[in-house]
């Protein structure tokens, strides 16, 4: 029975190891098909669209164009092989640096804007299919003191679901600690909660500073708001679905994709400034084993997280960072307006570094989690 039990649980380790890579591979998938339907539009010579690295294992050659579509062992990315991109070659009027500065920048901007849309189209069908998540309170601390009667009124109460903190639509844990940092022990601050089978609008007294400074700190902020903590650290919070109204939901899923945006570049601006370190953020195996976990949880959680790392694929290939596709905008850039690219070998020689750069980091935050944990 225990060996039983031990080999249903390597499945389902295996499965959900599975479905993590599914969701990564089609992720890269739709980027380099933006890549590739932005090429097409525009007349670039595409040599290969690839799913997957490694030894091919399927390929496909149209006797039209000549592009080979191929599946690859892999299933960690994929690419989109524009003629002359890598070697920096003219080689014909169709091959990539041959082509118009504008036109490369088009190209280069739709596989971030296709991971963007997917990630959109994901998170509308969640909202209207499961509702938004929202903060249910649980267990509240009751004011002490003489001032405890004059002040419960202006407490969060068992059961309220907040919707709204000074106005600012919460979806993350993030945005609960945005919108009270800054904010002091004593402050009046406005929520909107829904509570008794309404929504209403209340205020809430601070119970503790918010001087928060790193998104690690988030979850302090329930304790501005007066939460209290299991034995195990854990605060009497759960995550419940709300439904919205048609076009409400509809906004809030620009807004949900906005704010996840928001997080990405928050968390790269204080690992910049040293507020956050090296070991809060993981690298592939880290993601691969996150999203596994979340993933496997409901219909709902899988739609969050393949989301997220689309938002995330979008934001992080946008960046100026050599070897992405923002380093290689900012090269057509400066193509465009000095009317004169940046040597070819020099520029492929930055990008090869930023790209050993980045595997490089990558596997370092993955070594820093596993000493960490």
């Amino acid at each position: 029975m225990q060996i039983l039990l031990s080999a249903a649980s390597v499945f389902r380790t295996i499965g959900s190891i599975a479905l993590a890579l599914l969701i990564l591979l089609v992720m890269i998938t739709v980027h380099e098909f933006g890549h590739y339907l932005a090429g097409k539009a525009l007349k670039f010579k595409i040599n290969e669209f690839a799913i997957g690295f490694g030894p091919r294992l399927f390929k496909r050659t149209s006797k039209k164009t000549g592009e080979v579509f191929s599946v690859r062992a892999l299933p960690l990315g994929g690419f989109c092989g524009f003629e002359g991109e890598d070697n920096g070659e003219e080689s014909s009027p169709d091959s990539f640096n041959s082509k118009k500065p504008w036109q490369r920048i088009i190209v280069l901007v739709a596989g971030p804007l296709f991971n963007y849309i997917f990630a959109l189209l994901l998170i509308i069908i969640s909202l209207f299919s499961f509702g938004q998540t929202v903060f249910k309170v649980g267990s509240v601390a009751p004011y002490q003191g003489a001032d405890a009667e004059q002040y419960a009124e202006f407490s969060l109460k068992e059961d309220d679901c907040i919707l709204k903190i000074d106005g600012k639509n919460i979806f993350l844990v993030t945005d609960v600690m945005g919108a009270l940092n800054g904010k002091k022990s004593g402050d009046m601050v406005d929520f909107r909660v829904f509570r008794g089978g309404e929504e209403q609008d209340v205020k809430i007294k601070l119970r503790a500073d918010c001087d928060f400074k790193n998104t690690e700190q988030a979850y302090d902020a329930f304790d501005a708001l007066g939460i209290l903590k299991s034995e195990e650290g854990l605060y009497y919070m759960s995550a419940v679905n709300y439904r919205f109204g048609f076009f409400t939901t509809l906004g809030h899923s620009f807004t949900y994709s906005f704010r996840i945006a928001g997080t990405i570049f928050k968390v790269l601006g204080e690992l910049l400034t040293g507020n956050l370190s090296l070991s809060a953020v993981g690298g592939p195996v880290t993601t691969i084993k996150l999203t596994s976990q979340i993933a496997t949880q409901s219909a709902q959680s899988f739609f969050q997280i393949a989301a997220y790392i689309g938002v995330n694929l979008a934001v992080f290939n946008l960046l100026p960072i050599p070897a992405l596709d923002g380093s290689k905008v900012i090269f057509c850039l400066i193509e465009w307006i000095f009317r004169k690219p940046v040597p070819r070998k020099v520029e492929a020689i930055i990008h090869g570094v930023g790209f050993v750069a980045i595997l490089g980091f990558a596997v370092l935050v993955d070594l820093l989690q596993f000493v960490h944990c």
